[in-house]
């Protein structure tokens, strides 16, 4: 088989999936060196930059460079081609040997490039997919996806609220819904809350200096609390990475602002972690004992915790259902809402107009 000095892989990668891996793969194989140019247009939902990093990420051995493309595609207009290819030169000025698509343009790319054209299952018979297909069912192409693309598609849901109102029960119960839906749902998954697993440590620890020691006994540190947040929202992205179009979280950084307001009694010490989240489900305490598992000691703060979630859910302008009345229909809601997020779809933007 020929091998080439520097060959070049060119698309939209909007978003990148199983076939682009494959097109990209098969070209490192053969090239000493291989180069992967992302051309995003302005009007295009997913930004270059994410592109770029994607990418990467999944062929740490490739360059991968970026650049705006906006200009509608016509194969069959010798100035657009001219126009296209000014673009792609500034991006990638050195001498190409060899292009690869799978496409039926590739032959005039390659001539244009003054490199040879290798087409690369043309059919997409390894990989029945496409980026159309997984702009307009991302649920249906899911197995397509690698990792850091379904981060990024995955509806995320927070389960939140007062102490012992049952967030973790109902988003455990969430993810066993969906899980049992099959198919690709039987990868969703729990996101499981970190502030719990560090107020343990923080209780065993002080009782390996004072054996006996209650709850009552641990103290925080204000910045204690933007480390609790940013190891929350790690969780939350490896479980959206590897898990199916749907996650459910015990809490989210968000929260623990208010958990800060709480136990500091002052406003949180650190920027807020970005807002990748998608939905909110807020538990009333009403109607819900009051659960003393050693970690708990608000029962009366309960409805002022439920006032100041509300509050900040209303004024920051997150999606919210609230969850009330008994858990069967506090679940029945909750499933209700998220198939609503979940039917309304993605909406991501169609490309340039392509001329045929």
């Amino acid at each position: 088989m020929k091998r080439y000095g520097h060959g070049l892989v060119l698309g939209k990668f909007y978003p990148p999936h199983a076939g682009h891996h494959h097109l990209v793969r098969t070209a490192a194989d053969r090239c000493e060196r291989l180069t992967v140019l992302v051309c995003a247009a302005s009007v295009e939902s997913l930004s270059l930059e994410d592109r770029v990093a994607w990418m990467s990420e999944v062929h740490p051995g490739v360059r991968v460079v970026g650049t705006v493309d906006d200009i509608p595609v016509d194969v069959n207009d010798p100035a657009v081609w001219d126009a296209h290819m000014a673009v792609f030169r500034a991006a990638v000025p050195g001498r190409v040997d060899a292009v690869f698509t799978s496409e039926a343009y590739g032959e005039e790319l390659g001539r244009r490039f003054g490199a040879e054209s290798v087409c690369v299952d043309p059919g997409r018979s390894v990989f029945p997919v496409s980026g159309t297909a997984v702009r307009k069912d991302p649920v249906g192409c899911w197995d397509f996806l690698e990792p850091p693309v379904r981060a990024a598609l995955a509806r995320r849901v927070v389960v939140l609220g007062a102490e012992s109102t049952g967030t973790t029960t109902m988003a455990w119960a969430l993810a066993e819904h969906y899980r049992r839906r099959a198919g690709v749902w039987a990868q969703t998954r729990y996101v499981p809350e970190y502030g719990r697993e560090f107020s343990e440590r923080k209780l065993a620890a002080l009782r390996t200096l004072r054996p006996g020691a209650s709850w009552e006994e641990v103290t925080f540190a204000s910045e204690e609390f933007p480390l609790i947040a940013r190891r929350q929202t790690q969780l939350e992205e490896d479980a959206a990475r590897a898990g199916s179009p749907v996650v459910f979280c015990d809490t989210d950084a968000f929260a623990t602002t208010i958990w800060h307001q709480r136990y500091m009694g002052g406003p949180y010490p650190a920027a807020p972690e970005p807002r990748r989240q998608h939905l909110w489900l807020l538990t009333d305490h009403v109607g819900v004992g009051f659960e003393d598992d050693g970690l708990r000691d608000g029962e009366h703060l309960r409805p002022w915790m439920t006032g100041r979630f509300r509050e900040e859910l209303a004024r920051t302008g997150r999606r919210t259902v609230e969850l009330t009345g008994p858990h069967e229909r506090r679940l029945a809601t909750a499933v209700a809402a998220v198939d609503a997020l979940i039917g309304e779809g993605w909406d991501l933007a169609d490309p340039l107009p392509e001329t045929p």
